[in-house]
């Protein structure tokens, strides 16, 4: 059985990926079952984090061999006693690459409940805490220093306040509540900050919280491979036509020597 239930995309998207996976072309090359197999292999794959956490290193203020001796430092305060490699991607030579652990299926699971946003969730399985703006519910009785779960409200469906919600949910792991219930729903404005720290996430990724800013940038892959394509000189006019919140264009001038 899949750790998570079957990925749902909008109407839009669903055409769109049929039209790719699903078209007569493929079908005729491949077969219908073995075209009906990559499309599902694709829908499993969406669905989970990738295999590695990516981050950017920037070349233009340090060594990526010096900063990785950094971010090993950095990965063995979060994960005391457990050893998380960081390694160098094979061909990119400024992007460093760690090992996403899980699904861990040994967590215990805490009576007092926390619902997330499918948004907030998916932060969460890449290594984030859970933010104040991304609770949609909270167990009737949650206080602040209280052992709560995790679950990502999949389909959208929780109601901002519930004290339970039965709907489909994915857990996502366990955490210490940073403010009580009143807190997160009572305020007369919306609140900012920290409100469950991550303890035991199911999928074990480091969090990126103002660790060596300086150095480090948190990008996927496919973002930091469109830069090296492009291939940019220094010296060149590059027009950046998805400039934000600004990865692959820092990443420009880095290559560029920001010149």
């Amino acid at each position: 059985m899949s750790f998570f239930p079957k990925i749902a995309f909008q109407y839009e998207v669903e055409e769109y990926l049929t039209k790719v996976f699903r078209n007569n072309e493929l079908i005729t090359a491949l077969g219908t079952q073995e075209a009906e197999n990559k499309y599902q292999s694709l829908l499993s794959h969406l669905s989970h984090p990738p295999a590695f956490t990516t981050v950017r290193v920037n070349t233009h203020l340090a060594s990526v061999k010096h900063v990785k001796k950094l971010l090993l430092e950095e990965i063995q305060k979060q994960f005391k006693g457990l050893h998380v490699p960081v390694l160098e991607h094979p061909r990119l030579q400024d992007i460093l690459l760690i090992p996403v652990i899980g699904p861990r299926r040994d967590l215990k699971k805490h009576s007092s409940e926390v619902i997330v946003g499918a948004q907030c969730g998916y932060a969460v399985l890449r290594g984030a805490h859970v933010y104040v703006p991304g609770i949609v519910s909270t167990s009737r009785f949650v206080k602040a220093g209280d052992l709560v779960s995790v679950y990502s409200d999949i389909e959208g469906k929780c109601k901002r306040g519930a004290k339970e919600f039965d709907g489909v949910k994915v857990f996502l792991g366990n955490g210490i509540s940073e403010l009580s219930r009143n807190e997160i729903f009572s305020s007369n404005g919306p609140l900012k900050g920290l409100g469950i720290r991550m303890i035991e996430p199911v999928y074990l990724s480091p969090s990126f919280d103002n660790v060596l800013p300086s150095h480090l940038f948190l990008q996927n892959l496919p973002s930091v491979v469109v830069s090296h394509i492009l291939n940019p000189q220094p010296g060149e006019k590059i027009l950046d036509m998805c400039a934000a919140p600004g990865g692959k264009t820092t990443h420009l001038a880095t290559l560029m020597h920001d010149q």
